[in-house]
């Protein structure tokens, strides 16, 4: 009987270490001012700016990318999840007005490709130089019998910073204000459940392209309109939701004060053919489906009336379409979709 190795028991540390060594130079192309140190170390180390804030408060955010990878094992595609769990993070964080500084992955699997491995990787890296935010380390753990030959688990946790005066919280949200959705790239990453029982495995096929968009990074074009405005104009931007899991119900009420309702008109924007689709092949009523994917809009915007021109100009500025969904009123702490 030949003597038992951890190679043999299914962990190769050498081809792992062959991997690390080989996205050292790509995961360089992400860091920014700040970042001390290389990555492989026990730990990863960043400085925050100084002489940019007062009174700097971290923001973090931990997430996945959740069932969108069974479209990638589908199809053999991996160069995007990880863009997915790059946005998903710094998506979130910028919801508080924060800046995103570093970010760290956790790959986890029984066993794929290097091919596999270093395209995630390229993805985060995109997803961190679109974000202008750092992949300072992360962990890629083989895990022999916890996952399908060829399938893993992707997530990431970001770590941003934010003026503790110039946090967005939806405090100051008052009725009138109105609500302002930015267009997505598609159904980003959450909802992938539903979209599956809804097409066969060959429509998924088809589909895939599509359903594998990575969701898109709002962080350059709302820092720009943030902390490119007047502070009156900064103010009036009184909250920021990402449309993600709970999708308008959650993520928006979320920020309302205790007092306060958002109605939102689903007819003021063009909804994309593909929630159409979905909705229609799984006679999915309106409020799971609103309750459930972003129908097109992947962040939402409350901003004082007086401020509305000029923040839907900046945006198209920006390039990102958007339109007036809804507004605030008085109520409990609720979104009706009307």
């Amino acid at each position: 009987m030949s003597k038992i190795t951890y190679k043999s028991s299914g962990v190769d540390i050498s081809a792992a270490t062959i991997f690390k060594n080989r996205i050292k130079p790509l995961v360089r192309k992400s860091f920014r001012k700040g970042v001390l140190k290389d990555i492989g170390g026990f730990g990863s180390f960043f400085s925050i700016p100084e002489g940019k804030f007062r009174e700097p408060v971290l923001v973090s955010s931990a997430d996945g990318v959740g069932t969108k990878l069974k479209v990638a094992f589908l199809v053999d595609k991996h160069d995007t999840v990880g863009i997915d769990a790059v946005a998903m993070n710094v998506n979130d964080i910028l919801c508080t007005g924060a800046q995103p500084l570093f970010f760290l992955d956790y790959i986890a699997y029984s066993k794929v490709s290097s091919a596999t491995l270093v395209n995630l990787i390229k993805g985060l890296n995109r997803g961190c130089i679109e974000s202008d935010c750092a992949l300072i380390g992360g962990e890629t753990a083989q895990m022999p019998g916890m996952y399908k030959e060829g399938e893993y688990d992707i997530a990431g946790f970001c770590v941003g910073v934010v003026e503790r005066k110039k946090i967005i919280d939806g405090s100051n949200i008052k009725a009138g204000d109105i609500v302002i959705g930015l267009a997505s790239s598609g159904i980003h990453s959450n909802g992938y459940s539903l979209v599956r029982s809804v097409f066969s495995q060959n429509e998924l096929i088809k589909l895939s392209q599509e359903l594998l968009t990575p969701t898109r990074i709002y962080v350059k074009p709302i820092l720009a309109l943030l902390n490119n405005a007047s502070t009156a104009q900064r103010n009036a931007i009184k909250g920021i939701a990402h449309i993600t899991g709970g999708a308008f119900y959650d993520k928006i009420a979320r920020i309302l004060p205790h007092h306060l309702d958002v109605i939102i008109e689903k007819d003021s924007w063009v909804v994309p053919k593909i929630f159409q689709v979905i909705q229609n092949r799984g006679d999915i009523q309106d409020r799971e489906i609103y309750h459930t994917l972003n129908m097109g809009i992947g962040m939402v915007i409350i901003v004082d009336p007086d401020y509305l021109k000029v923040t839907t100009a900046r945006l198209t500025q920006q390039k990102i379409k958007s339109s007036i969904i809804g507004e605030v009123v008085r109520g409990s702490k609720k979104v009706e979709i009307v």
